[in-house]
């Protein structure tokens, strides 16, 4: 019997499926109505411990407890955060006024690109919380994702950081002033081609900060991209 695991990637279930689905030799699929997308792997054995199966049209249908849990506040549609965004009052900075509030006003640049980046240049005296990690466990949930992203040639997939507002709040209370950036930055701004602008890691990472109680959160527009394009200034750690 192949081994099934439910996988939910990224990009939409239906689009994922259908590349899976024109890879005969590696995996079969299926999409569901809930939208998961069942993949069928060659393995010939299938794990007991924490997996239920029921018959349905004389096949049979295995499917992860360990399945992905619900929705976090990260997954929320872009069009609720940045909404609320709105609703608190997250403004937008670009470089050189995130580095004049940086010294002038005490604020602080709370980077959430991965550790790896941040090692290589960030801004003096910025604060490293990643907001997504590399996929950790080995759950067959886990596994299935691992194998989603190597499918489109991705193997350090990565997750959402669980511990991302614990070391937040370990480091700055609810009434710092922080400026969160990341290496694109997003936008808020709508535009003709983006009418609810774009979303990104340190947006994401503002509104979990908003919804959690932080009162005063700016964000990087153009990212620390555009901060080392202008060059400004920047340190690195071996």
């Amino acid at each position: 019997m192949a081994s099934l695991a439910s996988v939910t990637p990224h990009s939409t279930s239906s689009s994922f499926c259908s590349n899976f689905q024109s890879s005969q030799r590696l995996f079969s699929s299926k999409t569901i109505p809930d939208g998961s997308c069942f993949l069928t792997g060659r393995s010939s054995r299938v794990p007991r411990q924490g997996l239920t199966s029921q018959h349905v049209r004389g096949r049979l249908k295995v499917r992860s407890a360990t399945t992905k849990s619900p929705k976090s506040p990260a997954e929320t549609e872009w069009k609720i955060k940045r909404e609320l965004l709105l609703q608190k009052k997250v403004r937008s900075v670009d470089a050189k006024e995130a580095l004049r509030l940086q010294k002038e006003n005490n604020f602080v640049i709370l980077d959430v690109r991965p550790e790896s980046e941040f090692k290589e240049a960030h801004p003096p005296d910025a604060i490293n919380v990643q907001i997504y990690r590399l996929i950790k466990e080995w759950t067959a949930w886990d596994i299935a994702r691992r194998a989603a992203f190597a499918f489109f040639g991705i193997f350090s997939g990565t997750e959402e950081n669980p511990e991302f507002l614990q070391s937040v709040e370990s480091k700055l209370d609810k009434d710092a002033k922080i400026i969160v950036a990341c290496s694109t930055g997003g936008t808020m701004k709508p535009s003709q081609s983006l009418p609810e602008g774009q979303q990104s890691r340190s947006l994401i990472a503002a509104y979990l900060l908003v919804l959690n109680g932080y009162k005063n959160v700016f964000h990087l527009e153009g990212g620390l991209y555009t901060w080392l394009k202008e060059g400004l200034p920047t340190v690195s750690e071996e």
